[in-house]
């Protein structure tokens, strides 16, 4: 870990940290909520070894990276924007793009507007789903699962955040890193993120060092600006607008554990294997569905990952 370094990079207006190691080809990592670069660890040390300069910032509102005050300035493009800026500043004209969660999502939008930055992507956990013209996804999921369901208690400005200032940072991130599938999270506002279960120890793939990382950043910074990507998936819908019916036309790879809570989504795992996946990413080569495994796939199975992701790049 000492050998990864850290930079700040100013970039789209904003001031990024980056945690890098190794040397060219890149490899730029995305991570999700509630998460930051650090996610990516096992990953960095894994691809570096094998000759590859892996990349993972903390993207817009996470960690040391700035976190603009609007809600506003949070959205797809924005977020894009600043991967571009990075890239341009940093002299690198195309990578091999890896998403996890809100990553994934900001990597399929990469895809969409700047196809030509991108050698190949592989996600994970979230596929890619096309835009639907008639429904956005925040109100999809409320006819799914009603207004306790968590993306939807994420969108009111402030609300959330005063809800997770009742539990101590620490015991928050352990509830978080536990409750991601196969069952999908509810937080009734009455009770708030109190009521969500912490777990008696935490799994192997996860330390106490690693919650404390994380705790730490987070007690630093706040979750406002995670949260901020919540809020502009009405905003995001409404602005891509023109990208409808648009195929992701890059190769591409999708990892996802059977127990992930996005792979349980009704419709989902039909959707991946019934050829809605292949049909909306015609260059889609592999579907990697790994048994008994949940959410933080890319710190729960991080060797298994890390090879998958290795196996993919290598061919190109």
């Amino acid at each position: 870990m000492e050998k990864i370094e850290h930079t700040t990079v100013t970039t789209n207006g904003i001031n990024m940290h980056v945690a890098s190691i190794g040397t060219c080809p890149v490899v730029l990592f995305l991570h999700g909520f509630p998460e930051l670069w650090y996610s990516w660890r096992h990953q960095l040390l894994y691809l570096s070894s094998l000759g590859y300069r892996c990349i993972a910032p903390d993207l817009r509102g996470y960690g040391d990276t700035d976190a603009p005050l609007s809600p506003a300035s949070y959205t797809a493009f924005h977020i894009v924007g600043d991967l571009i800026a990075l890239l341009d500043k940093l002299g690198i004209e195309q990578v091999f793009l890896v998403g996890h969660d809100w990553g994934a999502m900001i990597a399929w939008y990469f895809c969409w507007f700047r196809l030509d930055r991108i050698k190949v992507v592989i996600n994970l956990s979230v596929p890619f789903f096309p835009r639907n013209p008639t429904l956005d996804l925040a109100e999809g999921f409320r006819a799914s699962f009603g207004d306790d369901y968590y993306f939807l208690r994420f969108q009111e400005p402030g609300e959330a955040e005063e809800d997770f200032a009742c539990v101590d940072t620490s015991i928050l991130m352990k509830k978080f890193f536990s409750i991601f599938g196969p069952n999908p999270p509810m937080i009734p506002k009455e009770v708030g993120v109190r009521g969500l279960p912490t777990p008696d120890a935490l799994p192997s793939w996860l330390s106490e060092e690693d919650i404390n990382y994380y705790a730490t950043k987070f007690k630093q910074t706040g979750f406002t600006g995670g949260l901020n990507y919540y809020r502009n998936v009405s905003i995001n819908w409404k602005l891509t607008a023109p990208w409808t019916g648009l195929q992701i036309k890059v190769p591409a790879k999708f990892i996802v554990g059977d127990q992930d809570i996005v792979y349980n989504i009704p419709g989902v795992k039909e959707y991946i294997s019934g050829g809605g996946f292949k049909r909306d990413v015609p260059c889609l080569e592999d579907v990697v569905v790994m048994e008994g495994v949940s959410h933080f796939i890319n710190q729960e199975k991080a060797d298994e990952v890390s090879a998958h992701i290795y196996e993919f790049i290598n061919k190109f």
